[in-house]
């Protein structure tokens, strides 16, 4: 079915009203509706047998991120985040990216690294390459691992081997298993063949296998966004549109030359991808490590985006990253939730997932910048944080929307200044 990401006066909805729109929108039946209406979705007996030590569980609020076009087909895309503003500024960026045609996606094919690491060999150079002269029967007792992959197209592919002559430990060689993981995230996959080959390449090399682990320096699997902005789109009452492209840039810029504010840069766009691999049910560690990994590629940490002007003076912005995320094993098939996500964006394959995470990140860095190149970060930040601190504050029912009222007229966002409003009579 066609699916209209566009959520005109979503926000104005209570949460059932919006449920029961997305519900409709995607096609979601009454059990699934239920799921997601109700807390505790995830059984506790489920949640058991996902980790150890369980004694409950713990929710985040779940929203849905609004107006995504992404290869000219509408996403609406599931994120579970804490933070306010996340979900609205990236549903914003991708309202006005649709006036160029929304984001367009690629992504390389699903391919993850094992290492293995060598040890106590005295000549790393000819041991190289007689793992190498070894690589197809190491590659057949690799993928002797795992029939079910090979079965489905995947398996493990290359045999490269890395030499690192001078250690404090003497001479090490570490060779890489890549790996067709096919829509797994694939990390137990890898892990399992680079024990099973771990033997054999102590015969070959004549020495001492260590580590035997994937690698989530994922940069043979990488997710690429771009979108373009008008400088119509970008105007506001206060900046033209050419003013707010050259602040863009110019903050981008920023970024790309200075690590300190980069790190801030890519976290930003995290913040948009992360609640959507969470959702997901995927593993965030994993892709937050090969991010920032993957950031300082050039040996120097910088942006993972990048924002240039065209010839025709609109905005362009790009992002390409590692992205190993799968719609396969792990809590991507045990929590419901993650399992209804998936169903939302209508998702067919791993790549796909990885390609609106992405354009997600771009979006939501777009948002970031926007607002650090104009009014700054905290005025519509603040505003939307307004409800956790009338909350912390103690305010429930309708007071948290007067306390937040009062709060947005007088630009003051303390918590003092919200405990001070609850003591006053409602007409003060």
């Amino acid at each position: 079915m066609a699916i209209d990401s566009t959520l005109p006066n979503f926000r104005s909805l209570s949460p059932q009203e919006r449920l029961a729109h997305i519900c409709k929108a995607v096609g979601l039946d009454d059990a699934q509706y239920s799921q997601l209406a109700k807390p505790g979705a995830l059984p506790l007996e489920t949640a058991n047998g996902m980790i150890e030590n369980v004694i409950g569980t713990f929710e985040l609020p779940m929203a849905v991120a609004g107006y995504f076009q992404i290869n000219g087909k509408d996403v609406i895309v599931p994120m579970a985040v804490e933070e306010p503003s996340i979900v609205a500024a990236a549903s914003f960026m991708a309202k006005l990216a649709r006036v160029s045609g929304g984001f367009q996606t690629s992504s390389t094919g699903p391919l993850m690294r094992a290492q293995v690491q060598v040890v106590g060999v005295s000549d790393p150079y000819g041991a190289r390459l007689a793992i190498l002269k070894h690589k197809d029967e190491l590659i057949a007792l690799a993928n002797s691992r795992d029939k079910v992959l090979i079965g489905l197209g995947g398996g493990c592919r290359d045999i490269e081997v890395h030499v690192f002559p001078d250690t404090p430990r003497g001479p090490m060689i570490v060779a890489h298993l890549i790996v067709d993981v096919r829509d797994a995230m694939g990390a137990n996959t890898v892990n399992t063949m680079a024990e099973s080959i771990a033997g054999r390449v102590e015969q070959i090399t004549g020495a001492k296998v260590r580590l035997r682990i994937l690698s989530n320096l994922a940069d043979l699997r990488l997710a690429r966004a771009s979108v373009r902005y008008t400088a119509d789109t970008l105007a506001t009452k206060e900046y033209s549109g050419e003013e707010v492209i050259d602040g863009v840039i110019d903050a981008y810029l920023f970024a790309a030359i200075d690590p300190y504010r980069a790190a801030t840069h890519n976290k930003g766009i995290m913040n948009g991808i992360d609640p959507v691999i969470v959702a997901t049910g995927n593993d965030w560690r994993a892709v937050e490590a090969g991010a920032h990994a993957y950031a300082t590629r050039s040996g120097h940490y910088t942006s993972l985006t990048t924002w240039e002007k065209a010839q025709n003076g609109d905005l362009v912005g790009t992002i390409e990253m590692p992205m190993p995320v799968g719609l396969v094993g792990g809590a991507t098939k045990t929590h419901p939730l993650a399992r209804l996500a998936l169903k939302i964006m209508d998702v067919k394959s791993a790549q796909e997932l990885g390609e609106i995470a992405v354009a997600v990140g771009l979006a939501q860095n777009m948002g970031a910048l926007r607002a650090l190149a104009t009014e700054g970060i905290q005025r519509g930040h603040m505003t939307l944080h307004a409800r956790n601190i009338a909350l912390g504050a103690g305010a429930t029912g309708s007071d948290v929307d007067w306390v937040v009222k009062k709060m947005i007229s007088s630009a003051d966002f303390r918590t003092d200044f919200a405990l001070e409003v609850l003591q006053r009579p409602r007409d003060a």
